[in-house]
């Protein structure tokens, strides 16, 4: 049931007109954070930007940690950056009343320090306004005419907002996390495990529910009672009518269709969409329970995304090359799932 549910899901734009392989090298999928703000060159806390190489972020923010000779829970970091990828992020250390130390100490084959700079907080989860990525897609085969269409199409209409797989853990092992959870709320978890196991439950929901959107042709367009979220915040409003300033909005990409991240409390949503999402959830009234009873608060994510900045170059026959830049949260294999059936 975990397979069908994680990889069953519709195609927006039709069946990908091309194949491919990705992750050929890791400089084949090179990850660029964007942060919220820029730090201010003082405070307490050492703000480090690094470079790493097939390396997970949490190995670099523990010998980050080793080398100022802290806690690993004074090390910060906004998000969890693919590991088999070159990628770059800022990690937060707080040193209060300290001098930095030598934090070229870090440097190896496959990590380097870019720079490091002062500033007065703690860098948050979540606390970035995207992600910028270049993806190389080698051994390209199909229908090169259908695909110069889709790229044009994906740029102009943006991709279903879908989780990507590595938030359920290899071979969904976060899900069944999850279920063995719910099965025992006192299972014994780290705040790690148990955070993870319930957002990739929320996950899996949103991507069900966006997937039937998608097979009833509404994953891009309001339908009465929808929760549409402003672009570029986490703001919505109620939808309980469809009108021409609406549509238009939509069509602008000034405002999104949502679906639910599931939780505890009554939905926001009304009519035809409480409808959609109700018949959707039915059968997973024992995870819908379980997140209740974990107090985990209900919200609302866009349907859709639109890749920013988005380009690509065709270097050789077999070889794709793509620009784009995602908003927090986003993954890049939304994209790419649009274009073509890839391999890692």
């Amino acid at each position: 049931m975990l397979e069908q549910a994680i990889h069953s899901l519709a195609h927006a734009h039709g069946k990908p007109p091309a194949s491919g392989a990705i992750r050929h090298a890791a400089e084949d999928f090179q990850v660029t954070e964007l942060p919220l703000l820029e730090p201010a060159g003082t405070g307490e806390h050492a703000w480090v930007r690094v470079r790493k190489r097939n390396t997970n972020t949490p190995v670099i923010a523990e010998r980050l940690a080793r080398i100022a000779g802290v806690h690993p829970r004074d090390v910060g970091f906004a998000g969890l950056k693919d590991r088999n990828a070159v990628t770059e992020q800022w990690f937060s250390v707080q040193l209060p009343g300290r001098d930095d130390p030598d934090w070229t100490l870090l440097d190896d084959e496959n990590t380097r320090v870019l720079q490091h700079v002062r500033h007065a907080r703690k860098l948050q989860r979540g606390a970035l306004r995207g992600n910028a990525f270049r993806l190389v897609i080698r051994d390209l085969s199909g229908d090169r005419e259908a695909l110069g269409e889709r790229l044009h199409q994906v740029r102009a209409s943006g991709v279903p907002n879908y989780f990507g797989a590595q938030r359920f853990g290899r071979d969904g092992s976060n899900l069944r996390t999850a279920q063995r959870l719910f099965a025992s709320p006192r299972s014994r978890l780290s705040r790690n495990q148990r955070s993870l196991a319930l957002s990739s439950v929320r996950a899996l929901l949103f991507n069900r529910v966006l997937s039937e959107r998608i097979a009833t042709g509404c994953w891009d367009r309001p339908v009465a009672g929808d929760a549409m979220q402003l672009d570029g915040s986490h703001s919505f409003f109620i939808a309980d009518s469809i009108d021409d300033d609406l549509l238009r909005r939509v069509r602008e990409h000034d405002v999104h269709p949502t679906g639910p991240l599931c939780g505890k409390g009554d939905t926001p949503v009304r009519g035809e969409c409480l409808a959609l999402e109700s018949a959707v959830l039915a059968d997973y009234g024992t995870w819908l329970e379980g997140l209740a009873a974990a107090g985990v608060r209900q919200a609302r994510r866009a349907l859709r995304v639109v890749p920013d900045d988005f380009s690509w170059d065709r270097p050789t026959d077999d070889c794709l090359e793509l620009t784009f830049s995602l908003p927090a949260g986003s993954y890049a294999t939304a994209v790419l799932r649009e274009l073509i059936e890839y391999r890692e």
